[in-house]
């Protein structure tokens, strides 16, 4: 039954500030911003963003006990206080594997609890499959493995049939000839020289994403699309990913589940998340059979929706 009566605020910890904060110079191109809250002394987690372009937020601060936990988020490259700006050269997954293992070197932590949700959960994923020996657990949220299928469900055809509304001004905004490649059209603009090709491109492509979020869209969420400065990193840099398969082979993370086995995994899905539908989650629940599926009734792929942060933070206590 779909609750109504509880709120977010309800179900997470009361926010938080950090107590330090910092910027790690990865490459000679690359700086990447970090943060820490919480314990100082308390169980490490690394919180892993979205997107890939979303940046970390405040609020992700809220899904851990502050007096158990030491909380640390960083922005990916290219997106947040992370800098340049929406850059793409030098900005692929084996990279962002890389800068996740600098950055646990640089705090000095010897091993943390992984925390990431959709994209974040693919890079979680892939992070624990390269390092496993430093990830205590796996906690991920809207499972994407950033297969074909995957990708054609929600850029070109699938979510369509369930969003036809919000999907059509994203489909429109390419022009005909075009549109029976989605992906490739909308990177040619995203990475075009021309400023407001740019930016436009990038609204409508973050719109789409927003409007399916959640399974009563929100008005607020639709605003993202209207902060350029949002909307360009995100838009250009998914996309950027997603035109080159994230920089990996076809299906890599089921490939290589058996190096995580061992890792106490689990799994929190929205039943009707369009972005990241539940045969993801299904599949990598069943690839690791002592993971733990939550499939959340009355959700879809947001974790600002009130099932699921109940979940996650459910998750998260049983780690104190």
């Amino acid at each position: 039954m779909l609750d109504t009566t509880t709120s977010l605020e309800d179900v997470l910890y009361p926010p938080i500030e950090a107590h330090e904060q910092g910027r790690l110079k990865v490459t000679e191109l690359h700086t990447i911003a970090w943060e820490r809250s919480g314990n100082p002394d308390g169980i490490p987690v690394i919180v892993i963003h979205g997107g890939p372009g979303g940046g970390g937020q405040p609020s992700y601060r809220q899904y851990f006990d502050p007096a158990a936990f030491d909380i640390i988020q960083f922005d990916q490259r290219g997106c947040g206080q992370s800098t340049p700006h929406a850059e793409l050269e030098d900005n692929n997954t084996q990279a962002l594997v890389g800068d996740i293992e600098q950055l646990r070197e640089h705090l000095g932590v010897e091993k943390w609890h992984v925390f990431g949700g959709s994209w974040g959960s693919t890079l979680s994923l892939i992070y624990a499959q390269h390092h496993p020996q430093r990830a205590i657990s796996l906690v991920l949220r809207g499972i994407f493995m950033c297969r074909k299928s995957e990708l054609r469900w929600f850029y070109q055809d699938g979510a369509s049939h369930i969003f036809p509304d919000a999907f059509e001004p994203y489909r429109d905004h390419i022009p005909t000839a075009e549109q029976d490649d989605l992906i490739k059209a909308y990177y040619a603009r995203l990475t075009s020289e021309d400023a407001e090709v740019r930016r436009a491109a990038a609204k409508e492509w973050t719109r789409w994403e927003m409007a399916t979020s959640r399974l009563f869209p929100d008005p607020e969420y639709l605003e993202k699309a209207e902060d350029l400065d949002f909307a360009v990193a995100f838009a250009r840099i998914e996309c950027h990913y997603f035109i080159n398969a994230i920089f990996v082979e076809e299906a890599h993370i089921l490939k290589q589940v058996a190096s995580i086995q061992h890792i106490p995994t689990v799994i929190v899905q929205g039943r009707y998340d369009v972005v990241c539908p539940p045969r993801s989650a299904w599949e990598l629940h069943k690839a690791l059979p002592q993971s733990r599926l939550v499939m959340v009734s009355d959700a879809g792929h947001s974790m600002g929706e009130v099932s699921i942060a109940r979940e996650l933070v459910t998750a998260t206590n049983a780690l104190r």
